[in-house]
């Protein structure tokens, strides 16, 4: 069977997957930038390393109900601790329950605090012939070094828009609804496919790009817009929502889905969230790469936008505001909230419209 054929993006790491499934290294570092699907196929790839070839065995897996796929999840919103750690070193010695194999997956391995670290490196380093560990995070300088280097790597890249496009095509979504979902998508296979049928897409891009021509130097604007731009964002997030709900349904028809999941899934949506917003901010800061390129006679990505718009600044100008909006970017990844980022944001941009 294949394990990961209904999913859009990231074709060559999913082959690599796919042909490591029968002998598997000891233990995977999954690696990119937030919300481009890693989690999503480290699922997928630890419940194939426990199903194998039995489907009801891998749907088990999926849905968090086999014994032999353990999801290390942090406590709460804080971390994972060295006593879950502590927990995960003495289940690991043990053999599997059912399967050939027992897999424990990390979603949020950035969340382990040092200690936890520590308590999991030899075991990690010199696991059981029958288990297999599934990292996941942002970098691999979120992890201990000593951790890092016990895994075998696996990176994540943004997935290219037509790759996406593509991709949702094949899913049945309608060829224009497809190409603006992974427009704004901004190369996250897992986001573009929870929007894909959502129809308020184009009014969240229409909202980001004609901001540039409402911009003013007064506070009381700037809270306006960024207000708007939140609220433009809501219906994204309701997508998003109702696409865990459908994943719920599905994998837990009894209502018994697991406190674990449950979290993970308001973890993942914060992080919609945020994707959301950093994609609204790249889609700004296009409109100033526009402007520049406009003038100096690059290539324009934002073709239905009227060259009069282009022209409000200099392309001086126009450069310093795409640095600008990329200290946004830095700010909300930062935990800055984001009204006030926003907001902060349009009034210094609005100083020079």
């Amino acid at each position: 069977m294949t394990h990961f054929a209904d999913l859009v993006g990231h074709g060559g790491v999913r082959d690599l997957l796919e042909s490591e499934i029968e002998m598997p290294a000891q233990a995977y570092l999954f690696v990119g930038p937030s919300n481009v699907g890693k989690a999503s196929i480290a699922r997928r790839f630890a419940a194939a390393l426990v199903g194998g070839e039995d489907a009801e065995s891998v749907r088990r897996a999926k849905s968090g109900s086999h014994p032999d796929l353990i999801l290390v999840a942090p406590e709460g919103r804080t971390s994972i601790t060295v006593d879950q750690a502590r927990a995960v070193v003495s289940a690991a010695v043990k053999s599997p329950l059912e399967a050939e194999r027992k897999v424990f997956l990390f979603e949020e391995a950035s969340m382990l605090n040092d200690g936890a670290a520590n308590a999991l490196l030899k075991t990690i380093e010199e696991p059981t012939p029958s288990t297999t560990f599934v990292l996941v995070a942002d970098s691999e300088d979120d992890l201990p070094l000593t951790i890092a280097s016990r895994c075998r790597t696996i990176v994540f890249g943004r997935v290219p828009e037509a790759e996406i496009a593509a991709g949702l095509v094949e899913q049945g979504v309608e060829p224009d609804m497809a190409a603006q979902v992974a427009r704004i998508s901004g190369g996250r296979p897992g986001l573009a496919v929870a929007l894909a049928r959502e129809p308020r897409v184009a009014s969240f891009r229409d909202t980001w790009l004609s901001l540039p021509g409402r911009l003013t130097d007064h506070p009381g604007d700037a809270y306006r817009l960024a207000a708007e731009v939140m609220e433009a964002t809501e219906p994204l997030l309701a997508a998003v929502k109702k696409r865990q709900e459908a994943e719920i349904a599905r994998d837990h028809p009894e209502g018994d889905a697991p406190k674990l999941v449950l979290d993970r899934q308001q973890r993942e949506l914060g992080r919609a969230s945020d994707a959301l917003y950093v994609t609204g901010l790249e889609l700004l800061a296009t409109f100033y790469r526009d402007t520049a390129g406009a003038q100096l006679g690059a290539r324009i990505q934002n073709t239905d936008i009227s060259v009069s718009a282009l022209t409000r600044v200099t392309a001086q100008t126009a450069l310093r505001n795409v640095t600008r909006v990329f200290a946004a970017i830095d700010a909300l990844r930062a935990n800055q909230r984001p009204q006030l980022a926003l907001a902060a944001l349009f009034l210094d941009l609005g100083t020079d419209a």
